[in-house]
């Protein structure tokens, strides 16, 4: 995760606790095992339950992406696809077929193979063009996840809220118990909005804007490639970048 996100979730939390020591309350009355069983137990229980296994197994993947974010240089990118057309343009396409046994990106991978194979422009565009939609569609339900998370920590805090008020109107017998077992069953309503709404869907919001990054990346990839198959020469193919750089800009 980058600094600025992380000092971010540091900040909502620090803005909670500091609050409420202005208010007069204390560190230890913000801390409450059971509560948080129930609120974060519950919550990705939930999301267990809405969620297809491969949209889970694809989010945990995805997810380091927050920790980790994918670099995408599109400098690096133009570099890469000016030499493959010099390539091209001097071997014949069947030399791509080397180079993309040494490719890490998967979809220019498979760009290469194609052009290898003698696929023209259309068909490249078409093929790639799917693939980059898949891609964007897989990154996108695991943020959507997130927003799950967001959408049900709420709720769950007021259930754990409403079990704490039950614990604590059993205990009428003792009236000095009442207060303190009243402010104890609130936290779980805390822990409910405070994690939607400084850590849940706020990482939703991040994860949607990785996955434009890479959406952007891989558009450029599918223009470059069939740039190169359509015989261009490698200046014409950084003044097509640059075009495209500003439209997206």
């Amino acid at each position: 995760m980058d600094w600025l996100s992380l000092a971010g979730i540091m900040l909502g939390v620090f803005a909670i606790v500091f609050g409420n020591f202005l208010e007069g309350g204390t560190f230890a009355a913000l801390i409450n095992i059971p509560a948080a069983i129930i609120v974060f137990g519950g919550t990705f229980a939930a999301v267990l339950v809405q969620t297809p296994y491969v949209v889970i197994k694809d989010f945990l993947v995805r997810a380091f992406w927050l920790f980790f974010p994918p670099k995408y240089s599109l400098e690096d990118l133009l570099e890469d696809l000016c030499q493959w057309a010099q390539a091209a343009r001097r071997e014949g396409f069947i030399a791509l077929e080397q180079i993309a046994k040494i490719e890490h990106s998967l979809l220019a991978r498979k760009g290469l193979h194609l052009l290898a194979d003698g696929q023209g422009p259309e068909a490249i565009r078409a093929s790639l063009e799917l693939d980059m939609y898949k891609q964007e569609d897989r990154g996108l339900q695991s943020a959507h996840v997130f927003d799950s998370l967001g959408g049900y920590a709420p709720t769950i805090g007021i259930i754990g809220a409403i079990l704490g008020l039950m614990q604590a109107l059993g205990t009428l017998q003792n009236p000095e118990a009442i207060g303190p077992g009243i402010a104890t069953a609130f936290v779980a309503t805390v822990y409910g909005l405070a994690s939607a709404n400084f850590i849940f869907l706020p990482l939703g919001q991040r994860m949607k804007h990785l996955v434009k990054n890479e959406y952007l990346f891989n558009e450029l990839t599918i223009e470059g490639l069939v740039a190169i198959a359509e015989g261009e020469h490698p200046n014409s193919i950084r003044y097509r970048y640059e075009v495209l750089r500003r439209a997206e800009n």
